[in-house]
């Protein structure tokens, strides 16, 4: 029945399946949080600007390729969702909202991120899988808050130095790029928590033992001919990992995504403008 609503709202006319999708949406939530999340969208619904206290909105799995300005009135804005969408640069508008500390970019078609960017100084989490890039945009080291990074599913083939400046990061998922060697930068990084770098192209691992922090690195499907040293206590995941039965790299990086989405925001850092 879900299939033949949504197939049915495709072929409405895009100012009516705006309303129908929206429905009765003409009040600010009280959880403060809208979903709109499969909505079919192609356009963002403008009333929604006005809800000026809302703290989460989810606009995943539609298809959007712009937002409007009037998108900066929403400076209380903690978590902005826009994943599977069509948006092959990101809009400004969106470095504006202060206040985000989670910001999910994945699946859509960027090959790069504006300088902008470095203006979300409360950004905790971002996630830029399945996108476009070549490299590592460098705003993204100016990100001095940021403990997660989700890069994978991209034509990484290497990372920048100035990723160590992100003292705070804990956990970086590097899944499915075209890594050819252990990115060196990463040894500079004791304070690491997770490294994922499954499904790449390294074929020599150096030791990761001297990374005191370090808790889970995942290195299956890499024609490696070695496996990482670690240090006491650090789980590996992939081939001549101790572990037996070898645990699903899937099952551990659902288990990491889950424990990071049951956390809540932090309470606002920036005060709010008036």
């Amino acid at each position: 029945m879900g299939n033949t609503i949504r197939a049915f709202v495709a072929f409405i006319p895009t100012d009516r399946c705006q309303s129908y999708v929206v429905g009765d949406l003409r009040e600010m939530p009280l959880d403060r949080m809208v979903d709109l999340s499969g909505s079919q969208l192609r356009r963002f619904p403008l009333h929604v600007c006005s809800f000026t206290e809302l703290v989460k909105l989810y606009l995943s799995d539609n298809h959007l390729h712009s937002l409007p300005p009037d998108l900066a009135q929403l400076q209380n804005l903690q978590i902005l969702a826009l994943d599977f969408n069509n948006f092959k640069a990101l809009p400004r508008v969106v470095c504006t909202l202060k206040q985000l500390c989670i910001l999910y970019l994945g699946n859509n078609k960027l090959c790069d991120l504006p300088d902008e960017l470095s203006l979300l100084q409360n950004l905790r989490t971002l996630w830029l899988e399945s996108n476009c890039l070549t490299r590592l945009p460098d705003v993204v080291c100016e990100l001095s808050l940021l403990k997660t990074l989700h890069a994978g599913s991209n034509a990484l083939r290497l990372l920048p130095g100035q990723l160590r400046r992100l003292r705070e990061l804990r956990t970086i998922w590097l899944s499915g790029n075209q890594l050819a060697d252990f990115p060196s930068v990463l040894l500079r990084m004791p304070f690491l928590e997770v490294i994922d770098v499954d499904r790449n192209s390294i074929r020599y691992f150096p030791s990761l033992a001297h990374l005191t922090n370090l808790k889970l690195v995942i290195y299956d499907h890499n024609p490696c001919r070695n496996a990482p040293k670690v240090g006491k206590g650090v789980r590996r995941v992939g081939r001549w990992a101790e572990e037996t039965p070898e645990p699903d790299p899937r099952k551990a990086r659902r288990y990491a995504l889950a424990k990071e989405e049951n956390q809540e925001p932090p309470p606002s850092l920036l005060p709010s403008s008036s």
